[in-house]
């Protein structure tokens, strides 16, 4: 480990070995327990290998989690706002022990790191959340991991570095805390503001930045996340695209670019202070602090996690410790008359008009190729936008279908899969249920675990076909609500879209049309965990279709789906 102290930005603790030492870590691993990382905590790795997270040494141990969970700080009293944990299920953890040396790997098997084991323990997840996120509702992406995705058993101890993570992509912009303050030490930036997004930027972000590096009279680091983000936010590579154009909007010699491989909590408050320490780490003085900054949106009532400026008072509440100064976020509006941007609070309603375009308005003129107008957007920006996301009728998309056995998911789906073929323009995939079992899923019984399985598989091979710009007609039972919530953020991450049918055919016609005679057999115990019998169907709230074939033929039924589609505008029967 070596230290290394700037004129700002505090002492930054760096975790790889000597080249020496990393060789015979090399050879020593081959005989210790193995664990591959997640794509989360190849980030949170990357981080606290290179002092991205410095003051840490290491994944949380026990007393330091505990102090941070509930008062924000470790157990020496240093400001840290954010647990950096190392999850692993119950069957990995039981195979390791406090004081073992253990090897972390990517997931092509490529030793990151050593990690030297000095707790093991099971964690509350629901303080956590509610400590951390101030929630426990799943609706805040940060929530639903720890409580439905996170391993049971937390593992902490001193890491070892060893190789980091393999990026190859944007090779020149991936600079670490080091790399970063040399560059500004060789430029002469004294005073360096950062800014933090994980969206695209338009013209009223140029704006804003450059009126606060002017304000703080610092350069600019434009550095945005390229870990992992909110579920549904555009790709990276699209975004540093966007992010490489928009550089060149700023004077010469001002500002900067470089990526930031951190895995957001969409914490807000909290996750802001945590920014603002990573910020001090790359050797930036000043962080710009947005309206919700790092809000996950809203919660299961439609209402904001959080309040717009809690942010930005935490931060400044604590800027002192942070070593940091915070630049507050103008909001920006393109004023009609002036014909260029302004503070929002130095505008004259009843003189002036304000235009705006909102993000979900942005969204649906990309979706629909309408006109985005320059004053919003520069063209090779949203250029760039386009080839990424192009009109609806365009882009791949997913069909889910769910119901209990017998309900007509399959005939349904196959109807549909014969109209979209008719219309031509799309390739479509039929994915069901028992040729997904023959073909993909042969070895999995039917606990829980194993549909969960066969299921995440679906949403997986659906996901690439989507995000190839193909049609996935899926049609399996899925019945419960968590595991098809798991595919649909699969399928959006991938950039298309999800439709959710709910096949709502009760189960007394469902047992009237049994061929196979199954429920026969689920009713007299000869099978088990029978969806709808004895193993429960949670039926979706919020589908965006429900059918109900009692009374319906299934070329009616799939005739509705036909006609979701359009009116979604995934197709246009008016052109084909």
């Amino acid at each position: 480990m070596t230290a290394l102290i700037e004129p700002h930005g505090g002492e930054l603790k760096e975790l790889y070995l000597d080249a020496d030492r990393a060789a015979q870590a090399k050879q020593e691993a081959a005989n210790l327990p193995s664990i591959d990382l997640s794509e989360r905590q190849l980030c949170d790795i990357e981080l606290l290998l290179n002092g991205g997270f410095s003051p840490l040494e290491g994944f949380l141990g026990r007393r330091d989690y505990e102090r941070v969970v509930d008062d924000m700080r470790l157990s020496d009293g240093t400001l840290w706002p954010v647990p950096i944990t190392l999850d692993v299920n119950a069957d990995t953890a039981a195979s390791i022990q406090e004081g073992d040396r253990v090897a972390l790997r990517d997931a092509e098997g490529l030793l990151i790191a050593i990690l030297n084991v000095a707790d093991k323990w099971s964690p509350d997840c629901r303080h956590e959340a509610r400590q951390v996120f101030g929630t426990e509702d799943s609706a805040h992406s940060g929530v639903d991991y720890l409580l439905n995705q996170a391993g049971s058993v937390y593992l902490g101890g001193r890491l070892e570095g060893v190789t980091e993570p393999a990026h190859y992509d944007f090779k020149h912009l991936r600079l670490s805390p080091r790399q970063l303050r040399e560059r500004f030490a060789q430029s002469g930036w004294r005073r360096v503001v950062a800014f933090q997004t994980r969206n695209p930027m338009h013209r009223a972000h140029v704006e804003l930045t450059f009126r606060a590096a002017k304000q703080a009279e610092a350069n600019l680091l434009i550095h945005p996340v390229v870990g992992m983000t909110k579920p549904g936010d555009v790709n990276h590579y699209t975004r540093v695209r966007c992010y490489e154009h928009v550089l060149q909007k700023y004077p010469e010699q001002t500002t900067a670019l470089s990526l930031l491989p951190l895995a957001m909590r969409m914490g807000g408050p909290r996750e802001a202070v945590w920014h603002a320490l990573i910020r001090r780490n790359h050797g930036c003085t000043h962080f710009i602090i947005g309206r919700d900054h790092a809000g996950p949106g809203k919660n299961s009532q439609g209402e904001d996690f959080y309040g717009e400026y809690d942010a930005h008072d935490l931060v400044e509440r604590y800027k002192d410790e942070i070593g940091i100064e915070v630049v507050p976020f103008q909001m920006m509006v393109y004023v009609n008359e002036r014909a260029e941007y302004a503070p929002i609070d130095e505008v004259d309603d009843s003189q002036e008009t304000v235009l705006s375009i909102s993000g979900t308005e942005f969204r649906r003129r990309m979706r629909e190729g309408l006109d985005i107008p320059d004053w919003f957007g520069y063209p090779e920006v949203v250029e760039e936008l386009r080839k990424t996301y192009p009109p609806k009728d365009r882009q791949g998309f997913t069909l889910f279908f769910t119901g209990l056995s017998g309900s007509g998911k399959s005939t349904i789906a196959n109807a549909v899969m014969s109209k979209l073929m008719e219309l031509g323009g799309r390739q479509v995939t039929l994915l069901d249920g028992d040729l997904v079992r023959k073909h993909l899923s042969s070895e999995l019984g039917f606990s829980k675990e194993h549909r969960d399985l066969n299921i995440q598989r679906i949403g997986f091979v659906a996901s690439q076909i989507t995000k190839n710009g193909g049609t996935a007609i899926c049609a399996p039972i899925a019945p419960y609500a968590q595991t098809r919530q798991r595919v649909r953020e699969m399928i959006e991450e991938a950039g298309g879209g999800f439709i959710e049918i709910h096949v709502a055919t009760p189960l007394e016609v469902c047992e009237e049309r049994d061929r196979k005679g199954l429920y026969a057999k689920a009713r007299a115990g000869v099978i088990e965990n029978f969806t709808g019998i004895d193993d429960p169907y949670e039926a979706p709230e919020n589908p965006e279709l429900t059918l109900d074939t009692s009374d319906a033929t299934p070329d009616e039924s799939a005739q509705q789906v036909i006609l979701k589609l359009e009116h979604m505008g995934y197709i246009n029967l008016r052109q084909t």
